[in-house]
């Protein structure tokens, strides 16, 4: 595999501190792939779009089997803020409709709300508990600008989504529970926090159940096309399939295959856990159970979680070493710190990182891929993984049987994204916004 990013981003060390630890299903349940393997169809990546689609697949009757370079959820999926909600795009409505019209501006809006309800949907149905809470999400303005703003951004949404939302006025946040260095807010009515870990590990017991064989431990290193469907190569096994699934997202490589060579820009997010907040500390700070974010480049997004720890996240972050987490964790702490001036004192013994994917078109592809009929593909979240991740790999376990859909797919998912340029070194390309961030807190 080519990968663009240092080894070490996609070793152990950047996830050593996890909040949410590993995979709690046996490893004898997830076998590495040994020998020759013969399946229908082939799985690479065991997060929430591979573990979708192939539940999807196996639903329908099909023999399915995943191939994961670790354990189910190791990547993004399980280290993630456990924010489900709303988004996957960075493009403003206007360009959307500028691209697709007014409908398929309505249709993305409907299918953001159709991924949070998916999710719900499927721990409702299979008595997954995964520490649900939270009434939708609210965006807080870090600045007095940004609250303009949101009071401008307010009935666009409502008019989107066709739900309504909340506007907080900075002297009402204290009365929501919601203290901190902002200045107002807006509530919006969908999505939830959850324990991305138990949601990882539910789809994986659920795949088991419905017959999908999980290949822990087995990377793909190579996918070619042979005798009218594919020839896969892991460390132990030699794998036929008839048709492949590709489900890396950020942790994508350059050759696997290589139709993804600079689709996708890598880009980390680091998060921090506290120990349990005292009750007294919990009311000096933010005693809501509501996930909220802030609207800049540096988003940070937040929750305090049922067990009364706080997590804060933060994006940023273009190298991946020991010494690049270190700068990263102080960095999220100094903001925790200034956001949050209550809990200077309180320490986060958890802290850790992990890679999210943006594309060229500013929004996610869900599709076939183009020149390598039999081979599909769902990346580029933009940071919002946990529902449109699972939607997407609903969709493709449709599409790859080469049926409509059952849900919304709109013509923003089928956009094929071009490639950025500079190859490998294209992480550069943020440098100058990520630099220009810092200097003015946009």
């Amino acid at each position: 595999m080519q990968r663009i990013m240092s080894d070490y981003a996609y070793g152990p060390e950047p996830r050593k501190s996890c909040f949410w630890g590993v995979s709690t299903i046996a490893a004898d349940q997830m076998p590495p792939a040994r020998g020759s393997v013969r399946t229908e169809y082939a799985v690479i990546g065991a997060g929430f779009t591979g573990l979708n689609a192939a539940l999807k697949l196996a639903q329908a009757g099909h023999a399915v089997a995943v191939f994961e370079a670790e354990s189910p959820g190791w990547g993004a999926s399980a280290r993630n803020g456990g924010f489900c909600c709303l988004g996957g795009t960075k493009l403003p409505f206007k360009m959307i409709a500028k691209r697709h019209g007014q409908q398929g501006l309505l249709d993305w809006c409907a299918t953001e709300i159709a991924a949070i309800e998916q999710v719900r949907g499927f721990l409702d149905r299979t008595g997954t508990d995964a520490d649900t809470h939270s009434k939708g999400e609210t965006i807080l303005a870090h600045t007095p600008a940004a609250m303009r703003g949101l009071r401008h951004e307010q009935a666009e949404l409502e008019t989107a989504y066709g739900f309504k939302t909340e506007l907080i006025e900075r002297e009402e946040l204290a009365g929501h529970g919601m203290r901190g260095r902002f200045f107002g807010g807006l509530t919006m009515p969908n999505g939830f926090g959850l324990n991305p870990r138990k949601y990882s590990d539910g789809l994986a017991r659920a795949c088991l159940a419905a017959g999908v064989t999980i290949h822990g431990l087995s990377p793909i290193l190579s996918v070619k096309r042979d005798q009218g469907g594919f020839a896969l190569q892991t460390p132990e096994a030699s794998v036929q399939a008839d048709k492949v699934i590709f489900a890396t997202n950020g942790y994508s490589s350059e050759d696997v295959p290589g139709w993804m060579r600079s689709r996708y820009m890598p880009l980390q997010s680091n998060v921090l856990v506290t120990r349990p907040l005292k009750p007294d500390e919990i009311r000096a700070g933010w005693s809501s159970d509501q996930m909220a974010y802030t609207h800049q480049t540096f988003l940070h997004y937040f929750r305090l979680m049922p067990n009364g720890q706080f997590l804060f996240g933060m994006r940023g972050g273009l190298t991946s070493s020991p010494q690049s987490d270190v700068a990263l964790h102080r960095r999220t702490r100094k903001q925790f710190e200034q956001a949050f001036p209550a809990w200077a004192h309180v320490e986060s013994p958890y802290n850790w990182n992990g890679v999210l994917a943006f594309s060229l078109k500013g929004a996610p592809y869900v599709g076939p891929i183009p020149e390598l009929p039999g081979a599909f593909v769902g990346f580029a979240y933009h940071g919002n993984g946990v529902a449109m991740g699972s939607y997407a790999g609903a969709l493709l376990g449709d599409i790859a049987q080469g049926k409509e859909p059952d849900r919304l797919y709109p013509a923003l998912l089928r956009d094929v994204p071009g490639r950025f340029p500079l190859g490998r070194h294209r992480r550069m390309l943020m440098a100058p916004g990520y630099a220009y961030a810092a200097l003015t807190g946009k």
